[in-house]
């Protein structure tokens, strides 16, 4: 008994389970790679605000690394690097492998590509009290007040009646104008702060403004509005009938930047969820395999993965389906053989709202990749809930690569909780489970993560493929 109870450190030490803090033990050598990484990502995050944008730079940083265009029905044989655009809003970008994919299956990592957002309506523009505005429908789980009282930066694509595509950016630049939500001065809110926080500004008050300027010709009616459309025929070719064709988003103008004395975190608009979609996409540019690894980072998850362009379409399964049938492989066979990561972010422990969160289980920042078994709601409820066996490959997996990662759960039991796309890829007969990297103030128009999870999720994606 003695004995045991003087070895009882040493063998608590040998038994528990603690997460440890990624910047506590490192190298410098190894801090030098995270921060060199954290500053190619926030060039990724400044050029990519939508999901257009996101697939247009996925696209061009496929092609500088080998990566050739896939369309439907092409030849492809194993150690063909290739990328598949779909409707220019999500990308495939894959290896085929040389492996038996009946047997070992493929190595599939999905993000998302879409972020919260203020998109415009398709009949907009007014005026009103000497200013003129753009109608608004928020797009994803916003707090709606949050988008108030900030730079905003106008992004995406008129289509004008001729077929022509116009591109728009404006407010990006330090030389271009921004927009702006008003809001309600705190001298005359008493009755506005009296509301729940998801009363506080209405969906239909957060119009933007856009012009303060009256068109010259006083005889004009509306000569604020006359003067907003005549800037955007003079600079872009556009009438108002132009925006019943249009998929404009108003985005925060924040550029990524650095957060604290030490540099440890970054701040950025959009993190959730294009922190796993770059590193995803970094890992099948640059890692090794000699499995077939897809990587799709699709569009539409913040408003439940539809449409043409969400995980839901068919066509990505049919891609799947079109390798399979190159390599002479039973489609379903290799489904059941493949393994997939839901490539999301999740919510870090956040001492300043501490109750929400059980510590234990919850993602603490600068503690490496989450692994999420489950997500949903109350009693699991819309969630895939991964099997052990896979976390089980995964553990070893990741100790085989030196990996860093932790476990972590969407806030308290009956607190809240969340989806991702995890479960339409475990319809499909795929072993499928969320991993992330936890995000302080997510859908926020300014979120935080750490670089040392940022870099750990990268690791976990490369050692992922491998095996």
């Amino acid at each position: 008994m003695s004995e045991i109870n003087s070895n009882g450190k040493e063998l608590y030490n040998n038994l528990e389970y603690n997460k440890k803090n990624y910047y506590e033990y490192i190298s410098d050598d190894e801090k030098q790679k995270i921060f060199a990484y954290a500053e190619k990502y926030k060039i990724f995050l400044n050029a990519a605000k939508t999901e257009r944008e996101a697939c247009s730079v996925a696209v061009n940083l496929a092609q500088a690394t080998g990566f050739t265009e896939y369309h439907l029905g092409d030849t492809l044989t194993a150690g063909d690097k290739c990328y598949f655009v779909n409707r220019g809003k999500s990308v495939v970008v894959f290896r085929v492998g040389t492996t038996d994919i009946e047997k070992d299956g493929m190595r599939l990592i999905v993000a998302h590509l879409d972020s919260p957002r203020i998109d415009i309506k398709q009949n907009p523009l007014y005026e009103e009290a000497g200013m003129c505005f753009l109608k608004t429908h928020y797009y994803g789980g916003i707090k709606k007040y949050q988008w108030t009282t900030i730079p905003l930066a106008l992004h995406g694509v008129v289509v004008l009646k001729n077929g022509a595509k116009i591109q728009i950016c404006i407010g990006e630049d330090a030389s271009d104008p921004v927009f702006y939500i008003d809001d309600l001065l705190p001298h005359l809110s008493s009755d506005q702060m009296s509301k729940i926080g998801s009363k506080i500004v209405e969906g239909e008050q957060l119009n933007i403004v856009v012009g303060g300027l009256p068109h010259l010709d006083k005889k004009v009616k509306n000569k604020f509005k006359l003067a907003v459309l005549s800037i955007l025929q003079t600079q872009y070719g556009i009438c108002e009938e132009d925006f019943l064709s249009a998929e404009l988003s108003a985005v925060p103008a924040f550029k990524a930047r650095d957060i604290g004395f030490d540099r440890a975190f970054i701040g950025a608009y959009g993190q959730d969820d294009r922190a796993c979609a770059y590193s995803a996409l970094e890992a099948v540019l640059n890692g090794e395999s000699q499995h077939t690894v897809l990587v799709i980072l699709v569009d539409k998850e913040e408003v439940g993965s539809e449409g043409s362009t969400g995980i839901q379409s068919k066509i990505y399964t049919d891609l799947m389906e079109e390798i399979s049938n190159a390599m002479l492989a039973n489609y379903r066979k290799v489904r059941f053989a493949s393994r997939c990561l839901s490539a999301d972010v999740t919510a870090a422990y956040d001492p300043n709202f501490s109750k929400v969160f059980e510590r234990m289980n919850a993602g603490m920042i600068s503690c490496g990749t989450c692994i999420s078994k489950f997500t949903g709601v109350h009693g699991k409820i819309g969630s895939n809930d991964a099997s052990a066996e896979f976390i089980g490959e995964l553990r070893n997996i990741f100790a085989k690569e030196g990996v860093i990662w932790q476990t972590a759960e969407l806030g308290r039991v009956d607190g809240g909780g969340g989806g991702t796309v995890a479960k339409h890829l475990a319809k499909l007969n795929i072993d499928t489970v969320d991993i992330g990297i936890p995000v302080i103030s997510m859908h926020s128009p300014w979120e935080m993560v750490s670089k040392a999870d940022l870099y750990s999720n990268y690791c976990a994606f490369l050692a992922f493929i491998k095996y």
